[in-house]
């Protein structure tokens, strides 16, 4: 098998999910499987319905055509505010869509009107993150103008939390949403049949003792794939958090000085970290680089310490001389495998009994 490579088990990302569904299902609130850090591989799609999702989403319509054409038995949701130009796309590729702007509802209005259907909206509503979303004195104004709309439907309302500033989605912010919807539903006389309430982020309020309120949805992609809650990076209690590695092939194996020698400037990505004087030390050069992997989201296997990287090469030392040709496994962090599925370079395998390449991915 070439390297590097990504290694995806279906099989664990399917367990996660099912465990997720499982105990989201027991608070009243569904999963939406996110898809895009495998670029709408129909292949991961397919597990994550198959293990309760009822509906996939993505943040590019590249990826949500994949989906599309793969023909899955789930709703399609774009949840990335749309492009202007793009608006044609989405209403063929995706069921609904996540709208912050109205210029862009009323575009997605025209375009399904000229394609005789009918397209859904989600309102995303700004709690705090300062990302995307409409202000909350602002929503009634949006909403009644949605509805005025030919060819829309006002699916719900979402948010989004702890992706740009680190807002915690707790209850909260939460009860916010919930009274929101509420507010809209008694206005405009509406039945609101999606609440989102965010991502992975959420999970540890999802699953904590508060009322959820009207939040019946959640967006979930780094719990599915790596396990973890993206708060603080840890494990979730009874998921896989290995259900993706990055391998790696050693290219040199020598014995060399731990410190650098000769007079110091800038490395390729900026100033490099300071080293310490241990003497001689076993690196070993890996055949991925910055190009590849975001460096610094990687977990290295028991006993191997990573010393720097540059755009095609990784620096690791390890207790002993590595083999050339050996293989190095490592866990991926979200930003890490974000980069990884995005490089044509990094060649994608699913795992379930038996290796296969991941179809319609790059690489």
């Amino acid at each position: 098998m070439s390297a590097p490579r990504l290694e995806v088990d279906l099989t664990k990302v399917a367990h996660n999910t099912s465990t997720l569904v499982s105990r989201l299902r027991g608070r009243g609130i569904g999963v939406t499987g996110v898809t895009k850090a495998a670029l709408g591989s129909p292949e991961l799609g397919r597990a994550l319905v198959g293990a309760g999702v009822g509906m996939l989403g993505d943040s590019r319509v590249e990826n949500l055509e994949r989906l599309r054409a793969a023909d899955l038995p789930a709703r399609l949701a774009l949840i990335r505010s749309p492009m202007a130009h793009q608006l044609d796309r989405i209403v063929r590729c995706a069921d609904v869509s996540f709208n912050s702007e109205l210029e862009i509802v009323a575009g997605l209005s025209a375009v399904a009107g000229a394609r005789g259907t009918t397209h859904a909206v989600v309102l995303m509503v700004e709690l705090g993150d300062l990302r995307e979303g409409i202000l909350p004195p602002d929503l009634a104004d949006a909403v009644r103008a949605t509805l005025r709309l030919p060819n829309l439907v006002l699916e719900g309302l979402g948010t989004n939390l702890a992706c740009r500033s680190g807002v915690v989605p707790d209850a909260t912010k939460m009860a916010d949403l919930s009274r929101l919807a509420s507010s809209i539903e008694a206005d405009f006389g509406v039945d609101l049949g999606l609440v989102s309430g965010g991502n992975s982020a959420n999970l540890g309020w999802a699953l904590g003792e508060e009322p959820v309120g009207r939040v019946n949805d959640l967006r979930l992609g780094e719990s599915l794939l790596l396990g973890l809650d993206p708060l603080h990076r840890r494990p979730v209690g009874g998921l896989h958090t290995d259900a993706i590695v990055l391998v790696a092939e050693v290219i040199e194996s020598k014995i060399k000085p731990s410190l650098p020698w000769g007079r110091l400037a800038q490395a390729a990505f900026g100033a490099p970290g300071e080293a310490t004087d241990t003497g001689l030390v076993a690196q070993a050069i890996l055949a991925v680089g910055e190009q590849d992997v975001d460096p610094l989201g990687l977990q290295p296997p028991p006993g191997v310490r990573i010393l720097g990287a540059s755009s095609d090469h990784l620096v690791v030392t390890a207790p002993e001389r590595l083999p050339i040709g050996a293989e190095l496994r490592f866990t991926p962090n979200y930003s890490a495998l974000l980069r990884a599925m995005t490089s044509p370079f990094v060649e994608k395998h699913l795992l379930t009994s038996t290796p296969a390449p991941l179809s319609g991915l790059p690489g």
